[in-house]
């Protein structure tokens, strides 16, 4: 029990970590009072450019990554009586995507965990989340909308990992759950995007 509280835990705390939050501050701004006033990587790459927006998705990519490696690492070492190391992996991999998404410094407003999502399961399932990349890049070149891209990938991606996997394996059918609840996440955090492209008034990324 120790272990998984252990888990759950560090994995909230760093996908929690600010990245956007903090580039916005180094480059002498609130993040939140720019753009759409979110910190993820999209709206800093609006605001400051590529040069702070480009960073912050790796780092917050990483934090997803990370607490997927380290959780199966911990697991591992400290050989719990519940669940298989992957499983542990499965667990941190959504707890670093609430985290981000509702991180406590910033009264739990926090990114659109697209990126620590694209990390978490990067670490879990690689050629599930390469598959999920071909799809965002291909809806993005298609439509320049980053939320719709974003939208299609992660609701489709539970579907990929079901195809790979087959689920015939107990860890394959807890990736499959928690790549289900990583996508409400996901959609529930641009369900404001949502309403903008419905209405029309979603920009979109210019072709340069």
């Amino acid at each position: 029990m120790l272990t998984l509280v252990f888990v759950l835990v560090a994995s909230y705390l760093l996908g929690s970590i600010p990245f956007g939050y903090l580039a916005g501050r180094i480059a002498g701004i609130d993040i939140r009072q720019a753009g759409s006033g979110n910190i993820g990587a999209t709206n800093v790459v609006r605001v400051l450019g590529k040069r702070y927006g480009y960073p912050v998705f790796l780092l917050d990519f990483f934090k997803g990554l990370g607490a997927v490696e380290i959780a199966i690492a911990f697991a591992r070492a400290a050989r719990p009586e519940w669940g298989s190391p992957e499983v542990y992996g499965i667990l941190a991999a959504f707890a670093s995507v609430i985290g981000h998404s509702f991180p406590p410094w910033l009264k739990f407003r926090g990114g659109k965990g697209v990126a620590t999502s694209a990390g978490a399961l990067f670490g879990l399932m690689p050629l599930a989340m390469l598959i999920g990349v071909a799809i965002w890049i291909v809806v993005f070149w298609l439509t320049r909308f980053v939320s719709l891209a974003s939208l299609v990938t992660a609701i489709t991606l539970p579907l990929v990992i079901a195809i790979l996997t087959r689920l015939n394996e107990g860890h394959a059918k807890a990736l499959f759950y928690s790549a289900l609840c990583i996508a409400a996440v996901v959609v529930w955090q641009h369900r404001s995007n949502l309403s903008r492209l419905m209405r029309g008034r979603e920009p979109r990324f210019s072709r340069k």
